[in-house]
This record gives structure tokens, sequence and C-alpha cells, in this order.
């Protein structure tokens, strides 16, 4: 059984199933976790079935897709209900997102605006006692996964994140709620060994959540608008809307949720989404792609629709470039345009630094989540071949202007093309390309490969859905300018790797185990010498905070200030993340 044949689980029943437990039954519920995961399931309509043994069987019953009460999941074990099961079957299950904002409500006029959700209304100048309250809930959840690390923040501990997390959505405060979802979301991944897992991510969800929570009593005004977030990004009214394909890329997330999302472009060059994301996993990724798309009365599938073009009237999108799908929504199958055809080349007639900086806008923690944008970036390059890096291979290419840039697998389920492309591409050094990337943050040009032309020049190819052969290659040939040689990862020995290295360690391992990794003086030292005084006056403060305690008067060691060490960690956490960016920033310009 994995997680994604598991129904999700709404946070609040997690949370309630594994508070009911007995203080016995709470040690024994990560084993009884990992032991749900050999056992076989059976899926009849809205009911999964889990079978214990050869007699007792446990039945998890999701009407609508989503297990939202607790007396859904039942037991036939003697002690049910209040055995172990129920709650581990809910820990085992990915947890239900609040509802994806793409699916507009059916029936929405096509000439208003949806009106606001309550959390979207004029804010108050401070946040309220509950607000505060439930901002100290998220701190505290947060903090003890810090205090853990990753194998030991079992299910109690993420059951606790869980309950302060709905807490915080019905106190309106949904950015952290979402922020802590996603923690919890990632610490199952890293203790279930998943291959999409990297500890980065865990380190922005856990500094999104922690400061996030901390900045609900401090904030006021716009900034506490900001902070609060919004459960569900309004629509508004868009006319008529001329758009041309550009490429598919499948949707796998951690939680069990699988679609695609089309990315298409209008006649000005703004680029906008049609998804169709929901509970499924890889296999539904794959089957969706070749599912109409829900936008009108369109007959595309989400592949053709990437290589063809809609014309929408009584169009609404939402502020991250989702298109709307209300019944108010007309769309007609147009002719589309080829990546060298205007409106299309001109989203590759911008420079490559102007567009990184736009990516790091968007993608930045603390970007307004309604200021629009995307972090993708469309280039010519010229392939070089393949560099070994520490976490795998890469595909090294070389853009018009000459700027060296690494291209990353953007998946790695084998199910998925992505990774069995790049390798072929790798294989043809001298091929020149347009493609189409997503940027990661690094202190050299990085892009995960999304989409590119094809190497005969006919068509594209969406990487992660279509597979390319060797007979499409062409022979390889020499690089008009080969590349010097290549070793490692650029940057990777800057001496700021030295604090974040102690960040991530502080996630995977917990506080004590960071407080005895001994002295740091030496790693201070090498940082002001870089020029870099004050990641190492983080440094130190991070490590003394991990290893301090006190005692009281008759000697005895007194509870470890969690947060202190939670600050401090908070502090080095933010400050690699605003280096890292500027130091993408500035290797994009040639």
């Amino acid at each position: 059984m994995t997680a994604a044949q598991l129904p999700p689980v709404a946070p609040e029943v997690t949370a309630t199933l594994v508070e009911d437990l007995s203080p016995r039954l709470r040690k024994r519920l990560d084993a009884m976790v990992a032991k749900l995961g050999a056992r076989p399931t059976q899926r009849a309509g809205d009911t999964v079935t889990v079978a214990l043994d050869d007699d007792t069987e446990l039945r998890l019953h999701a009407p609508g897709g989503v297990v939202a009460t607790a007396d859904a999941i039942t037991c036939g074990c003697l002690l049910a209900p209040a055995c172990v099961h129920r709650a581990a079957a809910a820990c085992a299950a990915p947890t239900a997102e609040p509802a994806d904002p793409a699916p507009e409500p059916a029936g929405l006029p096509a000439q208003a605006a949806p009106e606001p959700a309550p959390d979207t209304a004029s804010p108050p100048e401070e946040a309220d006692p509950a607000q505060r309250a439930a901002a100290d809930a998220l701190w505290a959840a947060g903090a003890a996964v810090l205090e853990a690390g990753v194998d030991g923040a079992g299910a109690v501990t993420q059951s606790a994140l869980l309950r302060a997390a709905h807490t915080a959505r019905l106190r309106h405060l949904p950015r952290a709620a979402g922020a802590a979802l996603s923690v919890v979301t990632l610490l199952r991944a890293a203790r279930a060994g998943s291959p999409s897992y990297r500890t980065a991510d865990l380190v922005t969800a856990l500094t999104e959540l922690l400061g996030t929570a901390r900045r609900v009593g401090t904030a006021s005004g716009a900034e506490l608008a900001a902070v609060r977030g919004r459960a569900r990004r309004p629509y508004s009214p868009d006319g008529s809307l001329r758009l041309y394909g550009l490429f598919t890329e499948p949707v796998v997330t951690d939680s069990g949720h699988g679609g695609v999302r089309t990315w298409v472009a209008g006649a000005d060059g703004r680029l906008c989404t049609v998804g169709d994301v929901a509970p499924g996993g890889v296999g539904r990724a794959l089957g969706v792609a070749d599912r109409a798309v829900r936008l009108g009365d369109s007959a595309l599938t989400h592949r053709e629709l990437g290589r063809a073009g809609l014309a929408v009237s009584g169009a609404t999108i939402s502020p991250d470039g989702r298109l709307g799908a209300g019944k108010g929504v007309k769309a007609v199958t147009a002719r589309g345009a080829a990546w060298t055809e205007p409106p299309l080349a001109a989203l590759w007639e911008s420079p490559p630094s102007e567009q990184a900086a736009r990516a790091l806008r968007f993608t930045s923690r603390y970007a307004d989540p309604d200021a629009g944008g995307s972090d993708l970036l469309f280039l010519d390059v010229e392939l070089l071949g393949a560099v070994r890096e520490s976490g795998g291979t890469c595909l090294l290419a070389r853009d018009a202007g000459g700027l060296l840039v690494r291209l990353a697998a953007a998946g790695d389920d084998p199910a998925l093309a992505h990774r069995d492309n790049l390798t072929l591409l790798a294989a043809a050094p001298g091929t020149q390309l347009r493609i189409i990337g997503r940027l990661l943050p690094a202190p050299h040009p990085r892009l995960t490969l999304l989409a590119c032309s094809h190497p005969t020049g006919e068509g594209t190819v969406d990487l992660g859905l279509d597979r390319l052969r060797r007979a499409d290659l062409p022979t390889p040939s020499a690089p008009a300018h080969p590349a010097p040689p290549q070793h490692g990862e650029p940057g990777a020995h800057s001496p700021l790797y030295l604090l974040e290295r102690r960040v991530e360690q502080a996630v995977l391992a917990g506080r004590a185990p960071l407080g005895m990794l001994g002295d740091v003086t030496p790693e201070s030292v090498r940082l002001r010498r870089a020029g870099l005084p004050t990641a190492a006056g983080l440094l130190t403060t991070l490590s003394t905070s991990a290893s301090h305690r006190t005692r009281d008067h008759f000697g005895r060691l007194l509870p470890t200030d969690t947060d202190a060490f939670t600050t401090s960690w908070l502090t080095a956490a933010r400050y690699t993340a605003a280096v890292t960016e500027s130091l993408c920033a500035s290797a994009w310009h040639p």
C-alpha cells in the first residue's frame, strides 16, 4: 500500500484520531503506520478497504474524494473504535489540501468578479487575540519539529501540526495553515524515503511556517493582509482572450495528487495556465494529459492545447494566472503559433538576466502572492553534454549570450519522461534547441528542463510526457565553442555552505545532535575571511543555542529553551535564502 492508494484525510480528522489515543497506543503509532504500508488495499466506489489480516478490515469512506469525519474511518478489530489502526490509517493517507482555486464555481457569471471570501475582506489593523493564539500554536508545533528533526517528528508531532493548521484556517490564517500542511507532507515524504524529497524543500516550508507565524503578532494593515493570505484567490473578469499554447507539464505531489498544467500565452505575452490536478498520483497525471481541458466547449486535450490555440470570451482569471472554468466562459479551438512566430517568439527575446530577475521575484519566499508572474525562463541554447554533480547528472548548455546554464530533470519518477529525455539530450552535444525551463535559485544559472523544440526542428516536446527516441537526435558534433572543464557544482564550495549545511542538519537530526557537532570556531573564521561576518555570527549563535542548557540552584538541568533555538535557526535560514537569491540574480548576468 502506498499513500496514493488511500483517499486524502482532512487535517482535523487525523489530529482528532491521534489525540484520542492513549499514551500507550501513541507509542505504537509510527510502527503501525509503517505496518499498514505493507498491507493490500481495495477500492470500491468511495470506500477504500485495507486488509489488516485474514479476518480484519479497515475502511476509509471518502464521499467526494476526501475523508471528512473521524467516523468515516472504521475498523473491524476488537478494540475499535479506540484502536491504533484508525489513527494509523489517517496518518498514512495524504493530507487533504484546501479546495484548489482553479475550478471556478459552476454558474459563476462571467460579467462579475466573485465576492471575496471572508478572509479577503478589508483586514483589521492588527491580529485579534484568537489569531495570535493560533499563530503561537503554529510556532510551537513548528518548533517541536525542529527540536525532534525528521527522524523524531513522527505521527504524534505531525498531528499537532495538523491541529494547529486547522485552527489557523478557522481563524482566517490560510497562509500559515498551508505552510504547516506542506511541512507535514514533506516530513512524511522524508520518513518514507520518497525519491522526490529534498531537504531544501523542507527547510523552505518550515521557514515559511515559522516566519509567517511570528509575523502575525507584529504585522498590521496591508502587511497583516499579506501574512494572513487568501484561502481562495478570487477570479476577476478578463473579457475576450486569444490564447496560444506553449507546453503541458505533469504535476505529481508528495500528497498523492496528480494531473497536468498546460501553459498558454496571450497576444500580449502574458502567461496563463489551465490545470487539472486531483488525488491520483502519477497514473492520473499520465491519463489526464489526454483528456479534454475544462474550459468552455473546447474539445482539445491538454496535450493538444499545448500546441494549439483558443479563442475565449467571458474569460476569468486568478491573480496567479489560472483561467477560470465557470459556465459563463466560452472557448473554441483556434490556430496556435510556433515558438518562432509572433506572439510566442517574443518570450525568447528578453535577456536571460531580466527573465531570471522576474522569476526570482515570483519564487521569493516573501513574494506577494497576488503579484502574478511565473518562474519560467525562455532560452535559445546549444547543448554541451552531461556534467556529474553530487546529486546525479545534469545537462550543460550555453545560451546565445555565452552563459553556461545547467539543466536538471524536472522529476525522477520513472513513469514520466523527464530523466530519460535528459539522458538522450546529453548524448547529443552541439544540438541547438529553444527551451523552456523553471528557475532553480542557485549560485549558478540553473533550470529544470520542461519543454524544448524538437531536435529535428519540427514541433515541440513536452519533456515530462513525450519520449524522445535516439532516431530523433542529430549526429553528435563538437560544440562550436567547447565549455571549460566543469568540476562539480559551481559555487558548491562557497563558504556560505558552512551555514547552509548546519541549517539542513538541524532539520534532519534535530536540536540535540546539532549541539553535539563540536566547536564551529574554525568555520566561523573561514566565513569572516570570505567577507561573510553575518553568516559567521549566525553560525556561532545557532551552534550555541543548540547546545546551551542551564541548571537550577540544585544543579539539575532545566528544560531546553526551544524558542531561542528556533529563532536562531529561522534567522539563519532566512539569511541563507536571501544570500542565495542574490547570488542567483548575479549569476545570470553574463
